[in-house]
């Protein structure tokens, strides 16, 4: 039987020619590259065809050598844009046949491994640090945002209008309760409390003498000697001198008042802001304020406007307020009726410092129904300052305490596709998947309800490198962080020798 040629068309020695038009008129008279039946193994790991490599090399070999220019032949007359054109085809598919190999050998080498596992050619354990379950108490918490509040924010306003001649208070300095804060210029007021003196003592001889007279009066008149109605007139100027002295005597005394408001005082010890009014401007009882020689201009008709002489913060103590959901009130609620105080800490934003320690001890009367949230208040003693005014920070209520509590690091526990999980070391070395439910957390702590008991052996770093049935060594932590590089280096040469490897 005579030779074909390799493009399964054509016999050797034949003398057969084509017309020019023939390779564009009739594209099956053209010459094609042999088929090439498509393997599995590109796809699919378990059918075998990886087997078939050194033949897949041997095609594509056959096809490279198909590429190279022949001398004309008698027999075969091409045009020559035909066969510039077959060259490139058959030099397209070379080079896709070669790169399916070459991704199929990555693709097997990175299926070998499995899923963080290694690969055949990794030899050794996987270095990793552990640690041991243990059972101790676990604190349950709750968790809100909160907003530090002063116990009281007091305005401390001008009784009387004057000109301001001094503060005396250091602007974000605590104060004592009856601390001097400001002077106002008394000299006006002591000359109004002068004046009622005066008026007093003018009002008391006038009634001194008045009633020496009614005495006079009322012996005339067991003589018979002057009429009854002189002296029932008599009497009654004395009552009136009386109640004139009583109503002196009552502006005295607003008067002496008046001019003790000119000293401005702490009504309550705390932190004082900075000063909102400067010495020399005249300040008033509405929020007056101008300059010393002029005439107040009124910035509000209400204490609610004015402009205060001092803002005090009670800051010792000082109260959290946060909101808690509804589904977790019914725990706090139940300690507040019993009369017990629960825990309170407050963090800082970052949740790594913590600030202060208080307890909780106030709950709103009703629910926020935009929310279903209830508003509570914590109180903390804030000796150090702690805590500053308007200052959000991280909330934990203390509810109970789980008694022997089986705890692991929280960073040996993972989630994947087996769902919890942990890596647990047993002999030799050799780890097991085993699949856990886990509870409260605390302090980097994770509570295992199922499926760990004490005293079980843990990895807590490097999970990500193993697989069920891995074998590896424990190191201390650092350790094995200098050693997962080299690690990783191993596998790269290891996957080296069986083809590139595709994450």
């Amino acid at each position: 039987m005579p030779a074909l040629h390799p493009a399964g068309k054509i016999r050797a020695g034949a003398t057969t020619r084509f017309r020019r038009g023939d390779v564009h008129e009739n594209p099956q008279n053209a010459i094609r590259p042999p088929r090439i039946a498509q393997c599995g193994s590109f796809v699919n790991a378990s059918s075998g065809c990886l087997a078939d490599a050194p033949a897949l090399l041997r095609t594509v070999s056959r096809l490279l050598s198909m590429t190279a220019p022949t001398p004309a032949s008698d027999s075969v007359a091409i045009t020559q844009p035909a066969s510039r054109r077959g060259r490139w085809l058959l030099t397209i598919l070379a080079l896709l046949v070669a790169g399916g190999l070459w991704w199929r050998l990555g693709d097997v080498g990175h299926a070998q491994k499995g899923p963080g596992g290694m690969g055949r050619g990794e030899q050794g354990p996987q270095p990793v640090t552990a640690a041991v379950a243990k059972a101790q108490p676990l604190p349950v918490w709750f968790t809100a945002l909160g907003t530090v509040t002063p116990r009281s924010l007091v305005n401390v306003m001008p009784r009387v209008a004057g000109l301001l001649q001094s503060v005396d208070y250091k602007q974000g300095r605590m104060v004592r309760a009856g601390q001097l804060l400001a002077q106002i210029d008394p000299r006006p007021f002591q000359i109004a409390v002068e004046q009622a003196q005066a008026q007093v003592e003018q009002t008391a001889a006038q009634l001194a003498g008045a009633q020496r007279d009614l005495v006079r009066y009322e012996t005339l008149l067991g003589q018979d000697s002057i009429a009854a109605q002189q002296v029932s007139d008599q009497r009654a100027t004395v009552a009136q001198l009386k109640a004139t002295l009583d109503a002196n005597k009552a502006a005295l005394n607003n008067a002496k008042l008046q001019l003790s408001w000119t000293r401005i005082t702490a009504p309550v010890a705390g932190l004082a802001g900075l000063r909102p009014v400067d010495a020399g401007n005249m300040v008033s009882t509405n929020g007056a304020i101008g300059a010393a020689g002029s005439t107040p201009t009124s910035t509000s008709t209400s204490t609610t406007g004015a402009t205060p002489v001092a803002v005090i913060a009670q800051v010792q103590p000082i109260d959290v307020a946060f909101s808690l959901p509804q589904q977790q009130l019914q725990p706090v609620l139940d300690a507040l009726r019993a009369g017990r105080r629960p825990l309170v800490q407050a963090w800082d934003s970052t949740r790594s410092h913590e600030l202060a320690a208080g307890t909780l001890y106030a709950a709103d009367n009703r629910i926020d129904a935009s929310t279903g949230t209830l508003m509570l208040r914590a109180e903390f003693a804030n000796r150090g300052l702690e805590l500053y005014p308007n200052q959000f920070v991280d909330v934990r209520v203390l509810l109970r305490t789980v008694a022997g509590a089986v705890v692991v690091p929280t960073p040996a526990v993972a989630v994947g596709a087996p769902g919890t999980y942990v890596y647990v070391i047993g002999a030799a070395g050799k780890v097991a998947l085993r699949r856990v439910s886990t509870g409260a957390t605390d302090a980097g702590l994770t509570q295992i309800t199922a499926g760990l008991n004490p005293g079980e052996q843990v990895v807590t770093d490097g999970l990500d490198r193993l697989h069920d049935g891995a074998v590896v060594h424990v190191v201390p932590s650092r350790a094995a962080s200098a050693a997962t590089p080299r690690a990783a280096a191993g596998a790269s040469g290891a996957r080296g020798a069986g083809g590139a490897h595709r994450p």
